[in-house]
């Protein structure tokens, strides 16, 4: 796992539709976020979130990165209406990199079965409109992935890491923002 303080190796990945991504950003902070499988009910009920204030995460200087643990043929479906790059990484490379963990206490965590109760409910009817299609019955890496967030500042340093303990275990957008205002970074350099 790595601390606040750890350095991250300079790097470019590559985004669903294309899109290379530098990692550090050079401009600003970046919030890596390591969420489980394609279609997870659970990532999705985080991730709406984070779709909804979008705007506020650009303009307090951070640019969103979010990796699944499942190919991309998988993820597109599931991601395409997302304002923000997502990253397939079927084989856990950058997971085992980064130290982010699988445990059946992802699920198995009584502090995790409010939020997973909600979110299969809130996928139920989505599915059931025709909004959302159903994960893979055997998503590849598994289910019991727990979530990770990075926040990276441009010099490659983390300045913030949380590493879940259950499956709904990670920053609220307000404690991204919170965050980024102590580490003002990408409003002095001026992204948004």
């Amino acid at each position: 796992m790595l601390e606040p303080g750890s350095v991250v190796p300079v790097r470019r990945l590559t985004a669903l539709w294309g899109q290379v991504l530098p990692v550090p950003d050079p401009q600003r902070l970046l919030h890596l976020q390591f969420r489980r499988f394609a279609g997870c009910p659970v990532c999705h009920l985080h991730l709406r979130s984070v779709v909804r204030r979008h705007a506020e995460i650009e303009a307090a200087g951070i640019r969103e990165i979010v990796l699944f643990h499942s190919p991309a043929e998988e993820l597109r479906p599931h991601t395409a209406d997302f304002p923000f790059a997502v990253v397939a990484d079927p084989e856990q490379r950058l997971y085992r990199e980064f130290g982010v963990e699988s445990s059946p206490r992802s699920l198995l965590d009584p502090r995790a079965w409010g939020p997973v109760l909600w979110a299969i409910a809130r996928s139920a009817v989505a599915v059931a409109r025709g909004r959302e299609r159903l994960p893979a019955p055997r998503p590849r890496g598994g289910r019991f992935g727990l979530p990770a967030d990075l926040l990276i500042g441009p010099d490659g340093r983390v300045v913030a890491a949380k590493y879940g303990e259950h499956v709904y275990d990670q920053w609220s957008v307000d404690e991204l923002l919170e965050l980024a205002a102590r580490y003002p970074v990408g409003a002095a350099n001026g992204a948004a």
